[in-house]
């Protein structure tokens, strides 16, 4: 797996109705996209939910790296990139997956949060044993809340920084790191991503 994110930082005056509308009309265009586990249309607007910013960061989950590949040297990034700049786009090796209680609820409500929290991984002690407790608290935090549906562990071995992201059913709060609200999920692959730790 490989998770990856970009991040388009709107002025603060900014209508983020057209961010909304941009994904009505489009983002259905990934939801048989191969090799994708998933793609959530995220956005931060300023002042709400705590976030200082205008913002539109879709995050997603690559089943494969050529997945990804098809995606950014195809037609969606290149249109995203002639509308908005080409974004720097971040990427993690993937570490684990883990279903919530709410991702067996059938029926249930979609997601509408996603929260992002990135941490550190300190340059003293075993690299190796601080993934393994991250993937442990990773394992234990799913199956506490009953709104989380999917969160997903993975590393950047270049900034040695570990990124969870979680997807929610209800806002879970200010305590779980950068909150944005889903205007879309596509999710062709996700019942194939591999569910535990990846290795």
């Amino acid at each position: 797996m490989q998770a990856m994110q970009y991040e388009i930082t709107l002025p603060a005056d900014y209508d983020m109705g057209i961010i909304r509308h941009r994904v009505e009309t489009r983002g259905h265009l990934l939801d048989d996209f191969p090799a994708l586990g998933l793609k959530a249309y995220l956005i931060r607007e300023r002042g709400v939910a705590g976030s200082p910013v205008n913002q539109y960061a879709p995050f997603y989950l690559w089943r494969t790296a050529e997945g990804a590949n098809r995606f950014l040297w195809g037609p969606g990034f290149r249109g995203l990139a002639a509308d908005f700049g080409r974004p720097r786009v971040r990427s993690w090796l993937g570490l684990a997956v883990q279903d919530g209680p709410a991702a067996a609820v059938t029926g249930g409500p979609a997601p509408s949060w996603a929260t992002r929290v990135l941490t550190p991984v300190g340059p003293d002690g075993d690299t190796a044993e601080a993934i393994e407790r991250a993937v442990a608290e990773l394992t234990a935090s799913a199956e506490a809340r009953p709104e989380l549906h999917t969160t997903a562990l993975a590393v950047d071995t270049a900034r040695w920084e570990l990124v969870t992201f979680t997807l929610w059913t209800a806002d879970p709060g200010p305590d779980h790191g950068d909150r944005y609200r889903v205007l879309h999920l596509s999710r062709p692959e996700l019942a194939e991503l591999p569910r535990g730790r990846h290795w």
